[in-house]
């Protein structure tokens, strides 16, 4: 399009624009169009076109961009508007929003953000009674069941619904935001009342009731008080006992009393609860038919309710039953019957609650206290069976059927679990490990008593829970916990790990105590034998001799003579942990005299041509190594050193670690050029510097230049994820060091353009390569994002690397992807080329991603799909708008279950996001299951 006059935006000139934004396949034609449109939009004129722009005989995609330029003009021209013409604008757009209240659902929406914008601009001085002269426009007396009356409802909670939402966004000053807040909230009283006869009416269709639910949370964002709300929550509460309304009602409720400003009124806040109470048979129905959607529901409502109003309902002592009947209510949903996250969601809701319970209570004056603590410590007794029959594992057959997600989950919700158990120790004290220690030993010595492995386990995981962070120096019951260890039958790996991370968090203890060692190392000792107790041990072991060093002398042999074995069966962690709790000055001799003859072994090896037989034991002596460097951890032995001395701030010259490598180096190098073509041999050197680089952190300087050429050399004749990896951990640790930046840099041209070759000549076959490449520079982007400010690395051809990742089927691939482009998004401000090729090509990035969500890529990926759209929503809102409109323009793209409607709605709800990130996470879900043609069913109920 060729530049035009002011005088030439005519509404054929728009129209000819839009044709070519949305249709020229010529992206510099496009750009030229969007800068023209966009001039038009500021142009005086737009007042004019704007209207024939929405004229029904328009296509939606005009008629949009002719509401938006509304919106843009009332917004942010409004002083060009010419005196006397408020009342006919004002007019024509009310008229506008009745006659596309059955039109395009975009259009609608943006002709009613439009109209708020006006309302904001002239309340309350001009146009006062705005709110209720809208009520009344749009009640037209026809009835909400049939099709014309139900539209026009629609669009009336609609324009509801975006104006405080518009207030909101705005760029308003504080005091005029403050003046409107004021006055829409005097309107609350007739919009309220409109909105609970809704809601009240039996023939309301669903979309209605929901958009009034939508409505009513939009409102809550102006302070509503309450007690103006109380027969609208009843009216909420009400529809929890209509399935298709559930979740929706809940979400409502949930915003409505967890308003902090509630706790003002106390009178509403005591006519909840009965309400809250009364949904226990709901509740307890939903249990017993395994319903963990309603359940998970009424549960929320609960929590939502005593974790937020906790201290002002504590402070009506005259209601403590009540109160007391709620936190029982509580209690149940702790206790949900079942295993999270397998049979119950619910559970996991409320164990912040019982934090903010014991906080409130314990702050309470002397008196009240007093009481409530004669309340609550058995409650919390009570807590404590719950949660540790929660912490339960499952039977050994079922636990054996759950996917790995679930049983991640499991650990998570077991970590929480213990969180709450030592914070809950505060309040019960000592009393509580001997209520512990009494039902252990009843279990271990009681023939009579039959009792599985998980009991024990569970038992020994709420010892663990506390001790690993309460000092239990003190405590009477830990000589008999210690005694009682070596009685139990490990016969299962979950009870041998907490066996010995049991121990672990007793090694403070067993400082003070060094006679009782003898109790639990050879239990600790005997596990090491164990590969897949290998880590619990470990960590066991590490501890013990990190507390205990100075008490193991006469126990040094047998960890030794252990350590060694072991070593034969790679499990060789344990004496990076012995040698790193000896005292300084004895490491590095003990240090040689372990690796010196593995060493011997690599330089024989590396003499020989290479071969297949000798590439197992050189891959093996180089893991060895990695192994033994992961766990040779200097730092915390430094920092108990330090603690009577000034901190160091430069880094150990002498660090044993750093002058083996550095003898050892020349010996890598060799067997590096001549295994240069072989990854696992390339793999297994990178994993030595990579251990010994995360134990090492800023130690590790002195290796870093010769390092930055290593890695090239291995990364020029074989690309290979490791090495990317290493770079990754470099840049990481040194990307601020102004001394290393020079070889790093240059390291990270290097391979960059080495990659770029890969993409050029086919990347489909290094999937794991483009991930870490990937990785690499999201982590650059995180700790040196100046460095694309130079012209030694193309951030934009990173871009199109990214674009072309996005097509690959691996899940790591794309949640590495995800991550790059959510990083490269957040710094289109501050780095001009990431602006640029945003601008030339961010349309092609969102149809690269709409085509992922649609049905390209799995959907467990939806979730970062979404976190890159936040980025963009958050990062690029303008340009957002136009892309998300001409991606989505095609029929049948990104998939042929989506209707107009369907693009519509979700243009609406990502144009509008750009807070809440879960909410983003949402909207993106559900756009992913209708592209499927899953929504509604059996499988999107478990996604």
């Amino acid at each position: 399009m060729e530049a035009v006059h002011a005088d030439e935006f005519t509404v054929e000139a728009v129209e000819r624009a839009l044709q070519q934004l949305y249709y020229d396949p010529d992206m510099e034609q496009k750009n030229v169009a969007q800068k023209w449109l966009t001039q038009a939009q500021a142009s005086p004129q737009a007042w004019h076109f704007c209207w024939a722009l929405l004229r029904p005989d328009k296509v939606p995609e005009i008629q949009f961009f002719g509401a938006s330029t509304l919106h843009a003009k009332i917004s942010r021209h409004w002083s060009e508007l010419p005196p006397g013409q408020l009342d006919s604008l004002r007019s024509q757009l009310i008229a506008q929003v009745g006659q596309f209240a059955s039109g395009s659902k975009m259009v609608l929406t943006r002709l009613c953000v439009a109209l708020a914008s006006l309302v904001l601009h002239v309340l309350p001085e001009t146009w006062p009674t705005a709110v209720p002269d809208l009520l009344c426009a749009f009640q037209t007396g026809e009835s909400v069941t049939e099709a014309g009356g139900q539209s026009r409802w629609l669009a009336l909670l609609e324009l509801l619904s975006v104006l405080p939402e518009e207030l909101q966004s705005s760029r308003i000053p504080a005091s005029r935001r403050s003046q409107l807040r004021s006055a829409l909230a005097v309107d609350w009283s007739s919009v309220c009342s409109l909105l609970q006869q809704l809601l009240q009416r039996p023939d309301a269709p669903s979309p209605v009731r929901e958009r009034v639910l939508r409505c009513v949370s939009s409102w809550l964002t102006l302070d509503i008080a309450l007690k103006d709300s109380e027969g609208l929550l009843e009216s909420c509460f009400a529809l929890l006992k209509e399935s298709e309304m559930f979740n929706t009602a809940v979400e409502t409720i949930v915003s409505i009393i967890s308003q902090p400003d509630c706790q003002r009124f106390a009178d509403s806040l005591l006519k909840v609860v009965p309400q809250v109470l009364a949904l226990q048979e709901q509740l307890k129905k939903a249990v017993q038919d395994g319903d963990m959607e309603t359940s998970h529901g009424i549960c929320r409502i609960a929590v939502a309710l005593g974790e937020t109003h906790c201290r002002t309902l504590l402070e009506q002592v005259d209601h403590w039953q009540g109160f007391q009947a709620l936190v029982s209510m509580i209690m149940s949903c702790t206790g949900t019957p079942g295993h999270y996250p397998v049979d119950e969601t619910s559970s996991s809701l409320t164990l912040t609650f019982w934090y903010t319970l014991q906080d409130d209570v314990t702050s309470l004056d002397a008196e009240r206290q007093t009481l409530y603590l004669q309340i609550y410590r058995p409650v919390y007794f009570q807590l404590v069976d719950v949660l540790l029959q929660k912490a339960c594992f499952p039977r050994d057959e079922d636990y054996a059927g759950w996917s790995a997600d679930d049983k991640e989950q499991f650990r998570t919700y077991r970590v929480d679990i213990s969180d709450t158990l030592m914070y809950v120790y505060e309040l019960l004290g000592p009393e509580l490990l001997r209520n512990l220690y009494d039902k252990l030993g009843s279990l271990l010595t009681d023939s009579t008593q039959p009792s599985s492995w998980q009991d024990i386990e569970a038992l020994l995981f709420g010892f663990q829970s506390i001790a690993e962070t309460v000092d239990v120096s003190y405590s009477d019951v830990i000589p008999g916990l210690i005694a009682l260890i070596p009685l139990i039958t490990a016969n299962n790996l979950q009870l041998a790990e907490t066996i010995m991370f049991t121990i672990g968090s007793l090694a403070e203890w067993l400082a003070d105590h060094s006679l009782m060692l003898a109790n639990v190392l050879p239990v600790v000792l005997h596990g090491l034998s164990n590969p897949d107790l290998s880590v619990a041990c470990v960590s066991a072991l590490k501890r013990i001799c990190r507390e205990c060093r100075h008490d193991l002398l006469l126990h040094t042999s047998d960890i030794m003579a252990v350590s060694q074995a072991v070593l034969v069966k790679d499990i060789h962690k344990a004496l990076g942990f012995l040698l790193s709790a000896l005292p300084r000055e004895e490491i590095l001799g003990k240090l040689l005299s372990l690796v010196t003859p593995h060493i011997q072994r690599l330089e024989k090896l590396a003499s020989e041509p290479p071969s297949s037989a000798n590439k197992l034991p050189v891959v093996h002596i180089l893991g060895l190594l990695s192994n033994l460097f992961s766990t040779f951890d200097l730092n915390k032995q430094s920092q108990r050193l330090e603690v009577m001395r000034p901190v160091q701030t430069q880094p150990h010259n002498d660090n044993p670690v750093v002058v083996v490598l550095q003898q050892a180096f020349p010996l890598i190098q060799t067997i590096v050029s001549k295994w240069l073509n072989e990854p696992d041999v390339v793999e297994a050197v990178c994993a030595v510097f990579e251990k010994s680089l995360k134990t090492l952190l800023h130690d590790f300087a002195p290796l870093v230049t010769q390092l930055c050429e290593l890695i090239g050399q291995m990364f020029g004749a074989y690309p290979q994820a490791s090495a990317l990896d290493l770079t990754r951990q470099l840049v990481h640790i040194f990307g601020c060091e102004k001394d290393l930046f020079s070889p790093i840099l240059a390291l990270l041209e290097l391979i960059t353009n080495i990659t770029m070759s890969i993409f050029h000549h086919g990347s489909r076959d290094h999937p794991d390569v483009v991930e870490s490449f990937m990785q690499l520079h999201a982590q650059v982007l995180r700790r040196k994002a100046d460095l694309y400010l130079s012209d030694r690395l193309d951030i934009k051809a990173v871009f199109y690397c990214g674009i072309l990742s996005f097509k690959f089927p691996e899940t790591p691939t794309l949640k590495a992807t995800c991550l790059l482009f959510t990083e490269l998004i957040s710094h289109c401000e501050e780095i001009p080329a990431v602006r640029e090729v945003l601008q030339e090509d961010g349309k092609l990035l969102l149809q690269t991603l709409l085509e992922a969500i649609g049905g390209q890529s799995p959907r467990s990926l939806t979730e970062h799909f979404a976190e890159v759209l936040f980025s963009v929503s958050r990062n690029c809102p303008s340009m957002l708008s136009v892309w998300l409109r001409e991606a989505l323009l095609p029929p049948g793209f990104p998939s042929s279950h989506l209707t107009t409607e369907h693009k519509d709605h979700f243009c609406q709800q990502i144009l509008r996001e750009q807070v809440s990130k879960q909410r983003m996470k949402d909207i993106v879900k559900e756009f992913a299951l209708l592209s499927r043609g899953l929504q509604g069913t059996e499988c999107a109920a478990n996604y």
